[in-house]
């Protein structure tokens, strides 16, 4: 359990030792140079009144309510903008204190509604609780003469409401979405007594800038910006501490609940991924955990053209393991297997692979990251020796370059986004490497040195050129190369030919070359260098190759284990890293041990009393092809939807539509479940009790909120299908599984729930030599020892523009929108983004007819579907690009079937298509169907 309110501050805190000491109110403090008096009162036990500061934001010193007195000095300072100094004595009551703060609140109330008792913020109002700690009695000042009693109300942001009658213009809201978020979409409206707060220039909030992360109504002191939850709820009375189910950032949350009803969702100012912020996704979009299309009871039928009949959990589960039972006798053990979930806790996912081992006797299990991160796994692997980023999320604050490649952070990873934009803001250069020109490349107090817009397949080659300027320009930190790496010479050489120059590259790439030698030369230069990525790095035939190029490119400058530094994935999902932690890919197991080691093998068949099979089982595309052949015919999916999701879309519903059974646990009837025998209802987050693992390897706390809707926990149920199939697996709570995975995986050694509760988080590797976690990795030697170079030769992917599709098609995601779209299209979320479009460069368009907001048909070898035209020119001239948050739409019905050559992870990002106008492929169907038949 959490605090329902946090002790607030007043300003942040100064790093640095505690060296400067003064007295507050007689009691002594020591704290560290620069803190605010306010602060330093605030460590003794004082608070001091306020209204316009708060410890998330800097200083403003607006509302004249922190005054003090100073031994020796003359006047009244603001306690919040004046610093310590040693020695100083500082009283904070005093009744001349006392009669000017009371003056100050007399003039805040004139000009504020009386109504706090129907108020939906009675009980949670700054204003409301500093009039009686300054000892208000009376206001002498009526409401004659002018005032903002009628000033009007903006209700058009579907999660909260924007009161201007009783706003205090105190300017927190306006700080926290320029200092904490980084939009600048709030601003100060006039002067004197005509200052207002506007969202951009006097719009309603829904047509401004805004992104509804959330930050101005949790800095808000009044009613001004109120969540409409709690207006129609009314005001939460306890919390419970969590952790958000959306991206891979991880966020803490305070859960906030009236009775047991969940009233709004808080960012906890101790999370350590967070640190008090959020996004609109995981601040207001909560809704979907109890919306009336959720499953909550199983449902069986013989074949996918019978309708659904309820069952109990018994008759399910028992149906689940007579049917796996007599697949497997009949086309033998390796015929069937699992797909675990990213969405899922790590407790979860553990006891799902540990089914498909003990239970179906085989490795036939694998996750969802297979289809997006799977290229991370191998490539820093190779390269660093462990499967994961080096940095935690507060490392950007030391970066001086930074690098962002085939990532999206504004929509996909938004609070990070806002760490990093505020260090760019501090100085910190930008390098941008994308083809199509995101936010980043120029926003509000930002835009990138560089933004290198290359063609969408040719991530390798622009990577090798940055690395060639490195090498042949002396940008080598050879101290580091010769301490810390290997094979460095041979790939020096490799790197180092023609073929990777720049000059050479450029017909490649579409990249000016003396651009490339720009960016390259400012990353090589820099101090602290760090890189971030996405999926437009990771979704390509060459994906592994790029995760190694960018690994090399870091060990060549020196730019690994320190803080600032780095290669960093941004994961998608919310527990896509502890999904993969836990053995849910065919060949390892727990922790990235392959099945084919025998010592490791020895340590689980003890434990699990059922022997381990060396060779690794089936991945994902190997499954679908099994299917389609005849040999796999069972699947238990655990809260992925594959159909969506996964790419050519075609292929996936055959091979689905081929399985004997499939079993589908999922919150929802996706798209998957079209094909499924059994649905088995799962929990949301908030029913959740175990781990989730973010991009930065935190594990979180993920507590319920409440208990499971379905009547029964997720691992439960895998437990019972164990049980049911004749393997004994059991566990009282979610916390015997942590501690088995903790026996089991070194790199969890030291994870426990007592621990996590005690210390909020912590990073692995957790064991004997890191007890607290490891925030930056790799610090004194990687670990496999010494980093390896590995030589990264650019291989063109087969899939390319031709006559007949000559534009290439890549994929991304929107902010308020998250993956399939499954919990988001359920929320009001879908306000912002209610349908996938096609943006299409203006030349594109005009050439094809297509004017904005026209239907167009998208095709490729593989597939057809339909979408609206938006016209933009964020991309290059031969380029197209959609979102994936609509099932309607179906933007995987036109990808195709090739894939990294490590991994299978799916070209999702270079697709061959052509795009016409539906209206005129319509017309011209209907004119060939009007045709005479000819004679044979």
């Amino acid at each position: 359990m959490g605090l329902l309110k946090e002790h607030d501050f007043g300003t942040p805190a100064k790093p640095g030792p505690a060296t400067v000491t003064v007295e507050i109110d007689g009691v002594p403090v020591t704290v560290p140079e620069g803190t605010s008096i306010m602060r330093a009162a605030a460590e003794t036990g004082t608070d001091v009144p306020k209204l316009c500061a708060t410890d998330s934001l800097e200083a403003f010193g607006s509302c004249r309510l922190c005054l003090v007195e100073i031994d020796g000095k003359k006047g009244t300072p603001a306690s919040c903008t004046t610093p310590v100094a040693e020695g100083m004595k500082v009283r904070t009551q005093t009744p001349k204190l006392e009669k000017l703060r009371q003056g100050v609140m007399e003039l805040y109330i004139s000009d504020h509604p009386l109504d706090c008792l129907t108020c939906a913020a009675n009980g949670d109002c700054e204003l409301q609780d500093m009039s009686g700690v300054v000892g208000l009695r009376q206001v002498r000042y009526g409401y004659e003469g002018e005032n903002h009693l009628d000033a009007p109300k903006d209700t058009s942001n579907p999660y909260f409401d924007f009161d201007a009658s009783k706003c205090i213009v105190c300017s927190r809201c306006v700080r926290a979405c320029g200092e904490v978020q980084g939009t600048f979409a709030l601003t100060i409206e006039g002067r004197g007594f005509d200052s207002k707060v506007s969202p951009g220039a006097a719009e309603l909030f829904m047509d401004s800038e805004c992104v509804s992360c959330g930050a101005c109504v949790q800095a808000c002191p009044t009613a001004t910006l109120q969540e409409k939850s709690v207006v129609d709820l009314g005001m939460p009375t306890r919390t419970v501490l969590t952790t958000c189910a959306y991206c891979g950032v991880g966020c803490s949350f305070k859960a906030e609940l009236r009775g047991d009803e969940l009233v709004r969702m808080v960012p906890y100012k101790d999370g350590g991924a967070n640190e008090g912020h959020s996004c609109v996704k995981g601040r207001f979009a909560f809704g979907y955990a109890t919306h009336p299309d959720r499953k909550l009871n199983p449902m069986i039928r013989e074949k996918i053209t019978d309708e659904w009949r309820e069952v109990d959990w018994e008759t399910a589960i028992s149906y689940v393991a007579e049917k796996f039972r007599d697949i497997q006798a009949r086309h033998g053990a390796g015929s069937i297997g699992g797909i675990t979930s990213s969405r899922c806790t790590n407790e979860e996912v553990y006891v799902v692979q540990k089914m498909v081992r003990a239970a179906f006797g085989n490795n036939n299990v694998d996750t969802c990251a297979r289809v997006c991160h799977s290229p991370t796994g191998y490539g820093l692997k190779q390269t660093f020796g462990t499967s994961a980023g080096t940095q935690d999320f507060r490392s950007v604050a030391q970066a001086d370059v930074i690098v962002v490649i085939g990532a999206n952070p504004t929509d996909g990873h938004p609070v990070f986004a806002s760490r990093m934009k505020r260090r760019l803001r501090e100085g910190a250069k930008l390098i941008v490497i994308d083809p199509r020109r995101i936010d980043l490349v120029r926003s509000p107090y930002i835009e990138a040195e560089h933004h290198l817009q290359l063609a969408p397949g040719t991530n390798v080659a622009i990577v090798n050129a940055m690395a060639h300027v490195v090498v042949t320009e002396g940008l080598v930190d050879r101290s580091f190369v010769a301490d810390r790496c290997e094979e460095f010479d041979e790939w020096a050489a490799f790197i180092a030919r023609e073929e990777n120059s720049p000059e050479a590259t450029e017909s490649i790439t579409g990249v000016p070359a003396e651009q490339v030698r720009a960016a390259a030369r400012l990353y090589g230069g820099a101090g602290n260098g760090a890189i971030y990525y996405g999926l437009g790095v990771t979704e390509h035939s060459q994906g592994s190759t790029m995760v190694m190029g960018m690994a090399n490119l870091a060990m060549a400058t020196g730019n690994i284990g320190r803080e600032g530094v780095g290669v960093n994935p941004l994961r998608g999902q919310n527990n896509v890293q502890g999904s993969c932690d836990m053995g849910s890919f065919p060949h390892e197991l727990s922790g990235y041990r392959h099945v084919s080691d025998d010592a490791v093998r020895e340590v689980f068949e003890k434990l699990w009393e059922r022997p381990i099979l060396p060779e690794p089982g089936l991945r994902i595309p190997n499954m679908f092809d099994a299917a389609v052949d005849g040999t796999f015919l069972g699947l238990f999916v655990q809260g992925e939807d594959i159909a969506q999701s996964d790419p050519n879309t075609q292929h996936v519903n055959a091979a689905l539509s081929a399985m004997e059974l499939v079993v589908v646990q999922d919150l929802f009837l996706n798209e998957t479940a079209k094909f499924a025998h059994v649905f088995l209802p799962g929990t949301s987050f908030l029913e959740k009790d175990g781990t989730f693992t973010n991009a930065e390897r935190r594990i979180n706390r993920v507590r319920p909120v409440m208990a499971p809707k379905t009547g029964k926990d997720e691992w439960r149920v895998a437990c019972e299908i164990a049980q049911a199939m004749g393997y004994d697996m059991n566990y009282e709570h979610p916390r015997e599984i942590m501690a088995e995975i903790a026996a089991v995986t070194p790199t969890f050694a030291g994870v426990s729930f007592e621990k996590l509760d005690k210390l909020g988080s912590v990073q692995w590797p957790c064991n004997d030599k890191a007890p607290e976690g490891t925030p930056t990795m790799h610090v004194d030697a990687f670990v496999r020892g010494k980093g390896r170079f590995v030589q990264t030769p650019f291989v063109a992917t087969r899939e390319r523009s031709t006559r007949k599709y000559p534009l290439i098609l890549t994929t991304g995601r929107i902010l308020s929108q998250y993956n399939v779209g499954a919990q988001t299209r359920r929320t009001a979320n879908v306000a912002w983004h209610p349908e996938d479009v096609l943006e299409i460069h203006p030349h594109d368009a005009e050439v094809r007819g297509i004017e904005n907001g026209d239907e167009v048909t998208l095709s490729s070898r593989v597939g057809t579907t339909t979408l609206r035209a938006l016209i933009a020119d964020r991309m290059p001239v031969g380029v197209v690009y959609t979102t994936f948050h609509h099932p309607v739409t179906g933007a995987n019905v036109v990808t195709t079937e090739n894939s990294d050559w490590a991994t299978n992870c799916p070209e999702y990002k270079v697709t061959a298509v052509q795009v016409g106008l539906k209206h005129a492929a319509d017309r011209h169907d209907a004119a060939r169907d009007e045709e005479p038949a000819l004679a044979d």
